[in-house]
C-alpha cells in the first residue's frame, strides 16, 4: 500500500472520506448507499474509487472479516488542512487575512460561530 503524504482528494473521496469520517469504518456498500441518497452511484464505482484510495493511502481496508471493512487513512484536520493550504497558496497569494475576509463574506456565519472565531484568534495571539 504506498501511503502519499501530500495527497489531493477528488471531489468523489473527499465524499468517501466525509462519510467515514461522520459514521466510522464502514463496507463498500454501506458507502455506496449513503453516496447514492444524493447521486445514484453503481456498487462496482464506488468499489472502484475505493481501492484506488487505498493504494493512495487515503483508506485502509481491513480484510480480518468477511466483508471488508474500511476506514479514513487520514484524519479529518490533516486532509482539511492541507486543502486549505493549498487553496490559501493558490487563491490567496498566501494571504491568510483574504482567506478569512473571502471566508465569513461568502455564507452567514452565526454568532456562535463568531464567538468561537474570536477566541481562536485571541489563542493565537497568545502564543
Amino acid at each position: 500500500m504506498a501511503k502519499n503524504t501530500d495527497f489531493r482528494p477528488t471531489d468523489r473521496e473527499l465524499t468517501i472520506l466525509g462519510i467515514l469520517w461522520n459514521n466510522g469504518p464502514c463496507t463498500v456498500r454501506q458507502v455506496n448507499e449513503i453516496m447514492s441518497r444524493d447521486e445514484d452511484t453503481g456498487y462496482t464505482t464506488t468499489l472502484k474509487l475505493m481501492q484506488i484510495m487505498v493504494e493512495k493511502g487515503l483508506l485502509v481496508r481491513d480484510d480480518s472479516q468477511f466483508k471488508h471493512v474500511y476506514k479514513p487513512g487520514v484524519t479529518q484536520e490533516k486532509a482539511q488542512k492541507q486543502l486549505v493550504g493549498e487553496l490559501l497558496d493558490k487563491a490567496f497569494a498566501g494571504s491568510a487575512e483574504k482567506l478569512v475576509m473571502r471566508a465569513l463574506s461568502a455564507k452567514k456565519v452565526s454568532s456562535k460561530e463568531l464567538d468561537r472565531i474570536k477566541k481562536l484568534i485571541e489563542t493565537f495571539e497568545g502564543e
